[in-house]
């Protein structure tokens, strides 16, 4: 078999599922705007062949270079997993005639207000939306869906350019902060604690699901830096609390005919039990959460990846053996970093139950916490029982402090 694979060497762990599917016996063709001397060591060295196009988004120049590709070797399949290229790849699957998601079942992934229509007609609880391509648009439905609300972008992934708005004034500030945006959704906030349901899929069945906990919601961490963002995969998803977000997740997945591959979904949890959904991407989870369900298994979910679309199984059981946390740090200060407090202390009490810790070393430039969820590193803990691993968890999130100067 011989797959298209949509931008191999970015964003970073799409270099791990290129190099999965190759690691498959598949021969896999990279298909992005880096150069090759650009690509990772190990994507070029799984790489069958790379096709440079100076632009992803310039979607007329990268048809005419795949059409000219495929009239020279076959492709067989197309795989993105990048979300601001699922339709491209929709697109390239519709001129070459191969199967996988077409364009009409792709949109509702990338337009946040067809995606909640569907879910309505489905019967699935969404919160109240409406979209806007205007300024009048985006106050015509505050006034009707009522405070507080969100504000985002309809083709958006994760938080970005994402506001609560509880008053006229945060309204008027959201307002002048999403301009850029062509095209804006206005929906309920929804007060409740929030969880993703991640599967990987072939045939339209299940093969694998991850339930993962935001401690806080990452609406709350992209509003104050001083906060460690903490997911947490959980694993027992037998838990009662989390039997409605399932059975929805599962739904969903039916109502949106979603085919093979990873799934990355959001919802909430009220604190009366309702459910409602989030917003679903065709892809994997970002935020290193592949990782994180790596260490809640002792697996591999990129191999489980690359096998469900290729062999549409997995290549073998995965176990869920613990409770795994990524606990991403925000360094206090400006500048470079200048030291780590309180990690020895962690290691020296819980080392055992320490499974990574990747933080930016001494002399490194401090990121910006407002552009990557990521921040200045991150810190995984595990264990098998949840509240262990929660204690362990608040404890590198409250006690361990990165400082720059």
């Amino acid at each position: 078999m011989s797959v298209l694979f949509i931008s191999p060497g970015y964003p970073d762990e799409m270099a791990l599922f290129a190099r999965a599917l190759a690691d498959t016996g598949t021969s896999v063709i990279g298909l992005g705007d880096q150069p090759w001397d650009a690509l990772p060591g190990p994507v070029r060295s799984g790489l069958a062949h790379h096709v440079h196009v100076g632009r992803l988004d310039d979607e007329g120049a990268v048809l005419e270079a795949v059409r000219g590709l495929a009239a020279q070797v076959t492709i067989d399949r197309v795989e993105c997993l990048w979300e601001p290229y699922l339709l491209l790849a929709a697109r390239i699957r519709e001129a070459l005639g191969l199967p996988g998601m077409s364009v009409e079942r792709t949109l509702p992934f990338r337009d946040k207000e067809l995606m909640k229509r569907t879910l309505d007609a489905a019967g699935i609880r969404t919160p109240w939306h409406t979209a806007t391509h205007t300024v009048a648009g985006v106050y015509e439905a505050a006034e009707r869906i009522g405070f507080p609300l969100i504000v985002k972008p309809i083709s958006g992934a994760g938080s970005a350019d994402t506001h609560r708005v509880e008053t006229r004034e945060e309204l008027d500030r959201a307002v002048d902060l999403v301009r850029h945006v062509t095209e804006v959704s206005v929906e309920e906030f929804i007060e409740a604690e929030e969880f993703t349901y991640d599967t990987v899929c072939a045939g339209r069945e299940v093969l694998f699901e991850n339930v993962c906990w935001y401690r806080p919601r990452p609406l709350v961490t992209m509003q104050n830096e001083w906060i460690s963002p903490v997911t947490v995969a959980l694993r027992d998803l037998d838990r009662p609390e989390l039997a409605a977000g399932r059975e929805m997740g599962r739904a969903v997945l039916a109502a949106l005919g979603f085919e093979a591959g990873f799934t990355h979904m959001e919802w909430y949890r009220k604190a009366d039990g309702e459910v409602v959904f989030g917003e679903i991407g065709a892809r994997s989870p970002g935020g290193r959460t592949v990782d994180v369900m790596n260490y809640a298994t002792d697996g591999d979910l990129f191999a489980g990846w690359a096998h469900a679309v290729v062999h549409g199984r997995l290549p073998q059981p995965l176990e869920r053996r613990y409770n795994a946390a990524s606990i991403f740090k925000r360094a206090r200060g400006t500048g470079h970093i200048t030291g780590v407090e309180g990690l020895s202390q962690l290691l020296d009490d819980h080392g055992e139950h320490v499974a990574a810790v990747e933080l930016l070393p001494v002399g490194a430039p401090r990121r910006d916490w407002r552009q990557t969820l990521i921040g200045d590193g991150m810190i995984v803990v595990r264990h098998p029982d949840l509240e262990t691993t929660l204690r362990i968890a608040d404890r590198a999130a409250s006690q361990v402090t990165l400082h720059a100067g």
